[in-house]
């Protein structure tokens, strides 16, 4: 089915065929393959979560995997852990669970009562440091890690029997289906069958967490991808500029260029990745042959889906391999994407209450170090969508703000004193020379994720340079992890300080290129509002990494360092003693669960 790329005629036989081979086990009366609990973090996001569960809907109809009693999937269940803040939001996330129960998905909803009601019983033990401190009337937008590990407890509880049993951590904007390049456009299809080849893996390997990555939108912050993104516009403006509005856009092939090696992350090298060179073209996704305007049009509408997380023109795309096969050692839990065995809850997921980005991949270096080969990764996918279709936007993201300045009428043409051809600008203008004026379009600030992402990548690779001190095996001194904190969060500025630089001198070219009055967009009234939105994406990037960011001045107030500093130096201390209370936690000792 996969020689040469995805031959679709043969999809539904194929899954057609796993249906029959799910039929002949049941026949025999035993099954001795794991049963799954699919869990799912969700906060403010009901349009996601049911498409999400749709997808796995649609994964159990296709593939069976395990069959069905009475209608009901056997081997197949859903944990919906709502850290929901809005009432609507909590009620129609209930209305799904029940909707998705009813059609045979057994679906558990684990709300804020239910949650509360299980920390209540904890209340002898100290958990702040795993799951935060909150008060009761606002328990909710606790973050994907606090919520994870408080769903960790619940899942505690669900351990019973002999039958094997995984868990299954995803996040609710991510489908059970991968995305292809084929030669008509991109395609999202149910070709994997996941659960099957998971109970494979896991029944032939001892393997105790295992990840999947992400294809389709990046898993990562448009902090770190606003430099190749940058060069994309400019790419795609430097071709429109040279080009006939009125002639054909010339498309570009269809290309898995980049999805193995994070093309879309601006600090690639620092992975391991060697950073892409070349600009990216933008695929025009109108049907027939357009002409440039008409994509000048439409990927002016993409722009702001950016700052949401889509990036337009680095996409990830499915490759085949078969799942077994490609297991390897990981050093990078997807949150987002990682099934374990119960014997693995004991691995909480790290300084949760820091909030900080990069938690996953810290995670990974941590259980890299500490149970080496039995932390896999294998070719296992789920495709992920950042925005919905019908906005543009995500349904909700914590640390971006998203508002709308009111529009001021606009000035006689003869009152604007435009800039000589070519001028850069800087800072991009209004009619009246304001910096920043957005003209009644959205305002865009990034920098609570941009800090998080900042202190999360300092995080990290502090970590990875006290595990190479055989942290956490051994206890370190204060003082060496304190130096370790801020020499690596030096060595981070730097390269943030040296990545706005190349950011600035980018700007200036993007915005000559916007404003030369010889370019035709600028010579043609009905480009008027792609045009707009073409400022106002020049407008968020100058205000969130130009000269006058105040997310960099974020980074640089003593205060502020000096409040990080002692947050994660805290954490980092206190993870031994955050360990043996999780035990108790879980009701079982730590060197019990380290046995199984």
């Amino acid at each position: 089915m996969w020689e040469g790329g995805l031959n679709e005629s043969l999809l539904t036989p194929y899954q057609a065929a796993f249906r029959e081979l799910e039929q002949s086990i049941a026949d025999t009366g035993e099954d001795h393959r794991h049963r799954f609990v699919i869990v799912i973090p969700v906060a403010d996001s009901p349009l996601h979560l049911k498409s999400c569960l749709g997808s796995l809907l649609e994964l159990c109809r296709a593939y069976g995997y395990g069959g069905q009693v009475e209608g009901r999937y056997r081997k197949v269940s859903v944990l919906l852990a709502d850290d929901s803040s809005d009432p609507t939001s909590i009620e129609k996330n209930r209305e799904i669970a029940q909707e998705f129960d009813r059609l045979g998905l057994t679906t558990h909803y684990f709300g804020l009562d239910e949650q509360l009601a299980l920390m209540d019983g904890l209340l002898a033990l100290d958990l702040s440091a795993i799951v935060g401190v909150h008060r009761r009337g606002a328990f909710s937008h606790k973050g994907q890690a606090m919520m994870r590990n408080i769903t960790y407890l619940k899942l505690a509880e669900m351990v019973s029997g002999d039958e094997p049993l995984l868990f299954y951590s995803i996040d609710a904007d991510q489908e059970f289906k991968v995305k292809v390049a084929t030669a008509e456009g991109g395609q999202e299809v149910c070709a994997v069958n996941f659960l099957y080849v998971l109970d494979e893996i896991f029944s032939h390997t001892d393997a105790q967490v295992l990840t999947g990555k992400v294809v389709g939108d990046p898993p990562v912050s448009p902090a770190v991808m606003v430099g190749n993104f940058l060069e994309d516009v400019i790419g795609f403006l430097r071709e429109m500029a040279a080009s006939d509005p009125r002639q054909p856009y010339r498309q570009p092939a269809f290309s898995r260029a980049g999805s193995d090696d994070a093309a879309y992350h601006d600090m690639a090298d620092l992975f391991g990745f060697k950073p892409a060179v070349d600009a990216f073209h933008y695929r025009c996704p109108l049907e027939g042959k357009p002409d440039n305007a008409a994509c000048f049009v439409e990927f002016s509408q993409r722009l702001n889906r950016f700052f949401h997380g889509e990036h337009p023109t680095r996409n990830t795309w499915y490759k085949y391999e078969a799942a077994l096969p490609s297991v390897r050692p990981a050093r990078t839990v997807y949150t987002g994407n990682y099934v374990f065995r119960p014997e693995a809850l004991s691995w909480f997921i790290p300084f949760a209450p820091l909030r900080l980005r990069m938690s996953g991949p810290t995670m990974g270096r941590m259980l890299q170090a500490e149970i080496g080969g039995r932390f896999v990764c294998a070719n296992v996918p789920m495709l992920h969508k950042r925005t919905l279709e019908a906005t543009g936007q995500s349904e909700f993201r914590p640390g971006l703000v998203s508002s709308v300045p009111p529009a001021r009428e606009k000035p006689p043409s003869h009152l604007i004193n435009p800039l000589p051809c070519g001028t850069p600008r800087g800072p991009s203008r209004s009619w009246d020379g304001s910096a920043n004026d957005l003209s009644g379009q959205a305002r865009i600030d990034l920098c609570g994720e941009f800090e998080r992402q900042f202190y999360g990548d300092v995080m990290l690779f502090s970590l990875q340079r006290l595990i190479a001190l055989e942290f956490p095996a051994h206890a370190l001194a204060e003082s060496v992890i304190a130096t370790t904190l801020e020499t690596v969060r030096a060595e981070m500025r730097e390269k943030y300080r040296m990545k706005q630089q190349t950011l600035l001198e980018r700007l200036g070219l993007l915005q000559s290129l916007l404003d030369d009055p010889t370019h035709w967009w600028n010579r043609s009234p009905e480009l008027a509002r792609a045009l707009a939105n073409f400022q106002a994406f020049a407008a968020n990037l100058e205000h969130n990494f130009g000269a006058d960011s105040p997310c960099y001045a974020r980074l640089d107030a003593p205060a502020n360092q000096e409040t990080w500093r002692a947050r994660q130096l805290g954490a980092i201390k206190g993870l031994h003693a955050d360990r043996r209370v999780w035990g108790a936690a879980l009701g079982l000792p730590r060197a019990a669960l380290k046995q199984e």
